[in-house]
């Protein structure tokens, strides 16, 4: 079995540390690796929502066979397990975002909203209140001590990396937070759960999404926000009428099917949604190219940190050099797939120096078109 560094000193006698357990194999070995510090281990679970068919459902996370699954784990490893229900916190600040965010035409990620509240508040909160001296989670990132204190980084496994989500950390949570898998590799995690008997080992890992059963999103939308399914037009660029949506909780920006219109020279492609109007604008995939974007909500890791920076704007995507202007990131080259709601999020290297909620893009396409024209 592997050792893991909790960063606790060399000795666990005498420690406590509370993991956030969500009944899958991540958080799973995380509370074994914990108990062979030697120090007192506590795992805790929220109880974040509990949809019908999502209770049963392996992938699922924080619902019923997964808070069963963590029990179970705990039994095993002999350490106490508390389960907190925190279910009207997360639908009003997760699930309920969820909903006003499409309803607005923006594209939500409700990962990082989960992180920013109930995951990490709500946790850290808890584990402080049971006087841990950690909170340990099964994310994939690594916590480094720089200079000047706790950094985080990219995970080893970049197909592992959970950086991108947890943007929104902040300095005082990253003095308190473990990641103590980020420097494994997920089948090496699958190992240590079969090497320790936990039922977990096999367990599929949790969905993006958690409280979509069915995957369906605009159904869950559609009841929470009726008003969101309404009708309306679909456009270009200059306002002309294509076709007919119906609603515009079935598309995101850069999406290019399901818009049903033909006879065009080029593919189209979603480049804005404008919610009051409910229009969809569509054009060609050069129109998806964006100069720069505006955020709000920026959290700032990297002290005086002003070397050359690299960008995400989605979890999958390719980190690209670009630069922070105020309030605004501009990209060396044009970037595509960017989208309101979103979040761009900035690295030196391997380590993140912080982020963003894309609010506002700047063409580069309607820039080049400029520049014909003036030249």
């Amino acid at each position: 079995m592997t050792d893991a560094d909790f960063q606790l000193g060399p000795d666990g006698a005498g420690k406590r540390i509370v993991v956030a357990m969500s009944g899958g194999v991540d958080s799973s070995v995380v509370a074994a690796l914990a108990v062979r510090t030697g120090a007192e281990v506590i795992g805790i679970t929220l109880q974040l929502y509990d949809h019908g068919e999502a209770v049963g459902r392996a992938g699922s996370c924080c619902a019923g066979r997964d808070i069963r699954d963590a029990r179970a784990v705990c039994d095993r490893l002999g350490i106490a397990h508390y389960v907190f229900d925190h279910e009207t916190r997360f639908r009003d600040q997760v699930i309920d975002r969820f909903a006003d965010d499409y309803l607005a035409g923006r594209t939500p990620i409700p990962c990082i909203q989960c992180n920013m509240g109930p995951k990490f508040t709500d946790l850290l909160t808890a584990a402080r209140d049971l006087g841990a001296d950690c909170l340990a989670t099964g994310h994939y990132v690594r916590r480094v001590e720089g200079p000047a204190g706790a950094e985080l980084h990219r995970a080893f496994d970049p197909a592992r990396d959970q950086s991108y989500f947890l943007f929104a950390t902040t300095q005082t949570q990253l003095d308190y937070l473990r990641f103590p898998l980020g420097g494994l590799p997920k089948p090496r995690v699958r190992e240590i759960a079969a090497e320790l008997g936990l039922g977990v080992a096999g367990k599929p890992d949790s969905q993006d999404i958690c409280f979509v059963p069915d995957g369906n999103y605009a159904g869950l939308v559609k009841k929470l926000r009726p008003e969101a399914d309404t009708a309306g037009e679909i456009v270009d660029a200059e306002g002309r009428v294509l076709g007919r949506h119906k609603g515009l909780i079935h598309f995101t920006v850069g999406q290019r099917r399901g818009l049903e219109i033909g006879g065009t020279p080029e593919p189209l492609y979603v480049i804005r949604l404008e919610a009051e109007a409910r229009r969809v604008v569509v054009g060609p995939r050069a129109a998806l190219a964006v100069r720069a974007a505006r955020l709000s909500g920026i959290n700032w890791l990297g002290g005086d940190y002003d070397s050359p920076l690299t960008a995400k704007v989605r979890s999958l995507a390719k980190p690209v050099p670009a630069r922070r202007d105020g309030d605004w990131v501009v990209f060396d080259a044009p970037e595509y797939g960017v989208a309101p709601g979103q979040a761009t999020v900035l690295y030196g290297g391997d380590r993140v120096i912080g982020g963003g909620w894309i609010e506002e893009t700047e063409s580069a396409y309607v820039a080049a078109e400029t520049f014909a024209v003036s030249g």
